[in-house]
């Protein structure tokens, strides 16, 4: 790992430890810079604000799961289900152990609701065109018969992540069961696949 790595790191930890006790507003760039032991004009090199480097701690949260699917959508000897089915349980995993981390911190509200708004909003745009591409290689494959892959990429993550996260519009355990259930149905008779085939999206 390079210095510049390190450094970059260093002052992506320094802010989740702020937030874990703080309110994200509080948070000034010096106190950033202080937690992280290095000058100010550090972190200007590295980042031009306090939210792009927010931004940037919630996107390596999901750099594993992205580089994964990533890889995913070149192998195409292996089903386009089966690659999806491990994307989207990557995604779930890096999804469940960011939750996690918030639950343990002394995050409010606002500052929960605002890291929940900017990590669905990664989720989405990034895993959206790697999840489409996979979608019309099953299109030209003849497994799926749908004409638009970005588009059912799209309504497939964003019902998912509002599911997982959980926060938006808080749900029981049923009701987000019933919701993918329903979610599953539609997209296999929209896609012209036999009933199960989809419930790779329970998992």
């Amino acid at each position: 790992m390079t210095d510049q790595k390190k450094k970059y790191d260093l002052i992506l930890d320094s802010l989740q430890k702020l937030l874990e006790n703080k309110k994200l507003q509080t948070i000034s760039v010096s106190e950033i810079a202080q937690t992280a032991g290095i000058g100010k004009g550090s972190i200007y090199y590295y980042f031009p604000s306090k939210d792009a480097i927010l931004e940037a701690l919630v996107e390596r949260n999901y750099e594993k799961p992205l580089t994964t699917a990533k890889s995913l959508s070149s192998q195409t000897e292996i089903p386009p289900f089966t690659r999806m089915a491990m994307i989207f349980q990557a995604c779930r995993n890096a999804s469940t152990e960011y939750l996690k981390s918030g639950e343990k911190s002394g995050v409010g509200a606002p500052e929960k609701a605002l890291l929940h708004q900017k990590y669905m909003n990664h989720l989405i745009s990034e895993f959206k065109p790697v999840l489409a591409e996979i979608i019309q290689q099953a299109i030209e494959a003849g497994e799926i018969h749908f004409d638009k892959p970005e588009v059912l990429a799209e309504i497939v993550l964003i019902v998912l992540t509002v599911k997982i996260d959980n926060t938006i519009i808080p749900s029981t355990k049923e009701n987000i069961e019933e919701t993918i259930e329903g979610l599953i149905a539609l997209l296999e008779k929209g896609t012209d696949n036999p009933p199960g085939s989809l419930n790779f999206l329970m998992a």
